[in-house]
């Protein structure tokens, strides 16, 4: 089995890790694929299983603009794990048509609750709430697990009309209103040590006389401004005074 995981702050990584711990299998970070544009094939004879964050109730567009461009060899069927901080919508049906269009077998999509971490909207927990919310989440993966080493899939679960309406209404508005990195900026106490360059998945930061500049292309995973050693990062005045988050719970093997 070949796990692909991207993660922006460690909650997709945390999934798919555990994942991987509990099956024995390989797992590979997407995200030096994605930042070099590397679309070369890769191959698996086991199923396929790919584990993303939620961006607006559906998979990233970017790690779906991958995996349309990247050949996927050997097994033609895929899993998706989804972490979330609240709901996935109705991202399965987008997934469907994904597998539909690259001749993939769709096992299923799992809807994984894990702490908030998009701070540019909402507010993230703190590391107590933070272990609650991925402890209950333990519980779910390990029956995700076992769906997998069975050849099972993923059991469907109701979709609401809301979730369809935020999937395939409010995430098209959602990219072209909110998904822009104008409102990143640096204070005055930034140490210049680069990290949010390279944590930044599309080369999107450079520094410019030792402080960050951000481009046009983003995709809102906030880890520059979570991953910041000093929390220098701000997104406009919302952030301000706000926890950062990365996922305060590693895997041991």
């Amino acid at each position: 089995m070949m796990i692909l995981y991207f993660s922006g702050t460690g909650n997709s990584e945390y999934a798919a890790q555990k994942i991987a711990a509990k099956t024995d299998d390989e797992c590979l970070n997407l995200f030096a694929k994605i930042r070099s544009q590397d679309t070369r094939e890769l191959t698996s004879q086991k199923p396929w299983v790919i584990v993303a964050p939620t961006y607006a109730w559906r998979i990233p567009r970017v790690v779906e603009e991958y995996l349309h461009k990247t050949k996927l060899n050997g097994s033609k069927k895929v899993y998706f794990v989804l972490t979330c901080g609240g709901a996935i919508g109705n991202a399965e049906a987008n997934l469907k048509r994904l597998c539909a269009d690259q001749g993939y077998q769709f096992q299923g999509c799992a809807e994984v609750i894990m702490p908030e971490n998009y701070i540019a909207l909402y507010s993230a927990p703190n590391q107590q709430e933070a272990l609650k919310i991925i402890e209950a989440a333990d519980a779910l993966l390990a029956r995700i697990v076992e769906w997998i080493k069975n050849g099972s899939s993923i059991p469907a679960q109701p979709i609401s009309f809301k979730g369809k309406v935020c999937s395939q209404v409010i995430n098209p508005l959602f990219y072209s209103l909110m998904v822009k990195a104008d409102k990143f900026y640096a204070k005055a106490d930034c140490v210049s040590c680069g990290q949010c360059v390279n944590v930044c998945p599309l080369n999107n930061i450079r520094l410019v006389n030792g402080k960050p500049q951000w481009g046009k292309d983003c995709t809102h995973c906030m880890a520059c401004i979570c991953r910041c050693p000093v929390e220098a990062i701000e997104y406009g005045k919302h952030t301000e005074g706000l926890n950062r988050y990365t996922c305060p719970k590693k895997i041991n093997g």
